[in-house]
């Protein structure tokens, strides 16, 4: 399935570990098109890779996502790989003082939007005969999040749901998998870790140490790590793998 030029599309492919796992598919050969809400980044991402596609467009939006694929899949060619990374945070807070409305927002993104994708991809990789699904998700699902309902209840349901792709698409020949990421060391894991800090009133490396301590392996995460993962779940290697959640995370055995 995947070759020299496999094609691949990655949502928020434009920044953070998006745009780690656009580098490493560029590096394996691969026609890459990168779906993002932010144009700055886009262009940023253009600089550094120029033969990557690029659409603008808001993931929890169908009609965006509709027009979006349509034009990716008419640029690659087809469509052999769907990384699905898109997904916010969502609010934080106690349960009971949940805003309702950023809750339907936080799975609308990391949810409905995968789900969004997915839809459009599906048709084109049946009618091939192959295919590849990565899905992006958190360790966090493991471990638990308390102030993190919505973050956690959407990626929950992400597995979920690749958990039921991988069945109800493997007679098709098309593989679904999902990726959790532990502590990424990217300018946005830093400063998850120094907020953090400022609200505790105590130094960054207290924080960092408390937040190591949760996996076994004590270590933060390259993004390019999540990239390589990505790359490998697309390659023949994988063939027959499907139906996998996969940390790279060190091993997460706990997390607050």
């Amino acid at each position: 399935m995947t070759t020299q030029r496999s094609r691949v599309v990655v949502t928020a492919g434009a920044s953070g570990i998006g745009a780690a796992i656009v580098a490493r598919f560029v590096e394996a050969g691969a026609a890459v098109h990168v779906l993002d809400i932010d144009q700055d980044a886009i262009d940023q991402i253009r600089a550094v890779h120029p033969g990557v596609a690029a659409s603008l467009a808001d993931i929890g939006d169908f009609e965006q996502v509709k027009a979006y694929f349509a034009e990716a899949i008419a640029t690659l060619g087809g469509i052999d790989v769907l990384v699905n990374n898109a997904g916010i945070g969502g609010p934080r807070g106690p349960v009971e003082e949940i805003d309702e409305a950023k809750w339907a927002q936080t799975m609308s993104v990391n949810l409905n939007g995968m789900f969004f994708c997915i839809k459009q991809v599906v048709p084109e990789m049946k009618a091939q005969g192959s295919g590849c699904i990565v899905n992006i998700g958190t360790t966090s699902t493991r471990t638990g999040l308390p102030m993190r309902t919505p973050y956690i209840a959407s990626k929950s349901g992400v597995v979920g749901f690749s958990h039921t792709l991988a069945r109800e698409l493997g007679p098709f020949n098309i593989r679904c998998n999902v990726i959790l990421p532990g502590m990424i060391d990217n300018p946005r894991g830093r400063m998850l870790v120094q907020h953090a800090a400022d609200q505790a009133g105590v130094t960054f490396e207290e924080i960092e140490a408390k937040a190591l301590s949760g996996n076994s392996m004590r270590t933060w995460i390259d993004p390019l790590e999540v990239g390589d993962l990505a790359v490998f779940l697309a390659s023949e290697g994988a063939r027959h793998i499907s139906g996998q959640v996969i940390g790279v995370c060190g091993n997460a055995e706990w997390e607050g």
